[in-house]
């Protein structure tokens, strides 16, 4: 069997997506053939591998960063919240029903763990490494008796665990401690030390604390990781655009041409894939901001209707805020409007859901010749077409099935024959995800759109967004290499659990399963 390693955090967003993607950057730059694993991931974004499995776009990146093709076996468990307290459950790709947090932590969760350990299983004998991303906190000790994605993981295999804080967000120090001291003895045998993510200033003021902590503990720190500015991964949660992007709004490289190009995203109720517009922030000379307030569409030269996990809630979101109104008046107007699966439902006629909200029958906005009706069939697809006389390439994950009653066609087989979406004068919508990453479409559609709001707007000639994403995949490949002690983490690795580490605060309240 292969070696392997847990990246647990002290808290969600402390960047074990990051760590994970970056060390398998790292190894597979080094001759070893690694694999990502998540045993269970919590996420509105995900992807369709090859063979037609949804699994966490995160765990895609990853999958990317060792250069290997992503498989369900590396995200066996996918949870996509419909509500605060359900979720759909995708178990090995496909979706098998909807549960309450209750009912799936209070019995369900703990019936996954030999299904996710038989696909680590599978990927150690085929890997040489395998580098597991835990979830939110090990020290969730409220959940402990059912985990199977950080010391449940961790112990089934008998993986060693680093812990990553976030020191950007101040009381590392006390989070690593308390992480450790609230682990039961045996799951604190695991525990070989921390990392430390997004540290600013000068290190050698950091150090004493590393000692002190190494002292409480018995644990060492396997690196301090400086805070990178405009890392562009794949997101599970939170709102950025990933490229070159910050929260609210993406930095703009100079323009080619004269103009730039604003486009507002609508940051609809359970927004999924919001990663479809990087292509876009990756643009030199394109504006991407996400709004929720209709007059923040006035100055837009494209709007964007993203995907979301509650078509029927986002309507009617869209209506309460002004939004919806505001986007009708731009497609009389004849300024330009996308929808993208979600979003796309959203533009047509109507929307027959018994499956997602059970709302029956719901006017749409009316912008395109298109109804929907929710099957209880996911489609999954990865296919690939033609726009705009463009090679297209995209993936499809949703439950509504589009009856296209005019328009033009949005994509086609490249023989003029429909595969999907409509366009009606300035308004367009498409099922695909991914179809702005392909170069020479996105280029050709900007152009449209450019045109359309009158700008002199030019997109570059050589803008390679995997290109951009490799070299993404470099800069934590790098950070990994010159900020972490590579040597020792590689030991790890190799020779399993640490052994004979001291235990901390025996008398804590963790969980002793």
């Amino acid at each position: 069997m292969s070696g392997g390693l847990l990246v647990a955090g002290t808290t969600s967003d402390a960047g074990k997506s990051v760590v994970t993607a970056g060390i398998c950057r790292w190894l597979v730059r080094r001759g070893v053939k690694v694999a990502p694993f998540k045993a269970q991931n919590m996420s509105l974004n995900s992807f369709v591998t090859r063979e037609g499995a949804e699994i966490g776009r995160a765990q895609a990146m990853q999958a990317q960063a060792a250069r290997v093709e992503p498989t369900a076996l590396m995200n066996p468990v996918l949870l996509k919240p419909g509500s605060d307290r359900s979720s759909q459950v995708v178990l090995m790709g496909r979706p098998v029903g909807e549960m309450s947090a209750r009912g799936y932590h209070g019995g369900r969760q703990e019936s996954l763990l030999s299904t996710v350990v038989d696909c680590l299983e599978q990927l150690r004998g085929t890997y040489d490494a395998v580098i597991c991303e835990g979830a939110g906190s090990p020290a969730e000790i409220n959940l402990r008796r059912t985990d199977i994605v950080n010391m449940g993981i961790a112990r089934a295999a008998r993986f060693p665990v680093v812990v990553v804080g976030d020191i950007d967000r101040g009381g590392v120090f006390a989070s690593f401690f308390g992480t450790t001291a609230l682990l039961s003895a045996e799951d604190q045998a695991l525990i070989a030390g921390y990392l430390v993510n997004k540290f600013r200033g000068d290190v050698s003021l950091l150090e004493p604390g590393l000692d002190m902590l190494h002292g409480l503990t018995g644990r060492p720190t396997y690196g301090v990781l400086p805070f990178a500015h405009g890392l562009g991964i794949d997101e599970e949660d939170g709102l950025r655009v990933s490229l070159r992007g910050t929260v609210r709004e993406s930095v703009v490289a100079p323009p080619h041409g004269e103009d730039i190009l604003r486009v507002a995203v609508c940051a609809v109720p359970l927004m999924s894939n919001f990663t479809d517009v990087d292509a876009l922030a990756a643009e030199p000379g394109v504006v991407v901001r996400f709004v929720d307030r209709a007059e923040e569409l006035h100055d837009a030269d494209l709007v964007i209707v993203p995907g979301t996990r509650g078509t029927v809630k986002a309507l009617a979101w869209l209506r309460e805020r002004g939004l919806a109104d505001a986007l009708l008046r731009r497609a009389a107007e004849g300024r330009p409007v996308l929808g993208i699966c979600g979003g796309y439902q959203i533009l047509g006629e109507h929307i027959e859901d018994d499956v997602e909200s059970r709302a029956g029958q719901v006017d749409g906005l009316g912008l395109l010749p298109v109804r929907i009706r929710f099957d209880r069939e996911k489609t999954l697809a990865r296919p690939a077409g033609e726009a705009l006389g463009a090679p297209v390439e995209g993936y499809e994950i949703h439950h509504g099935v589009a009856d296209v009653r005019g328009g033009e066609p949005f994509l086609t087989d490249g023989g003029g024959q429909r595969l999907d979406g409509c366009r009606s004068g300035a308004v367009w919508g498409t099922h695909w995800h991914g179809s702005l990453e392909s170069d020479t479409f996105r280029r050709r559609f900007l152009t449209e759109i450019a045109k359309a709001a009158g700008r002199r707007f030019v997109p570059a000639p050589d803008t390679c967004f995997a290109g951009l994403r490799e070299e993404q995949l470099d800069r934590l490949g790098d950070l990994i290499e010159e900020h972490a002690d590579t040597d020792a983490l590689w030991r790890l690795i190799e020779s399993g659990a640490p052994a004979g580490l001291p235990f901390i605060a025996p008398g804590a309240p963790g969980a002793r399963a």
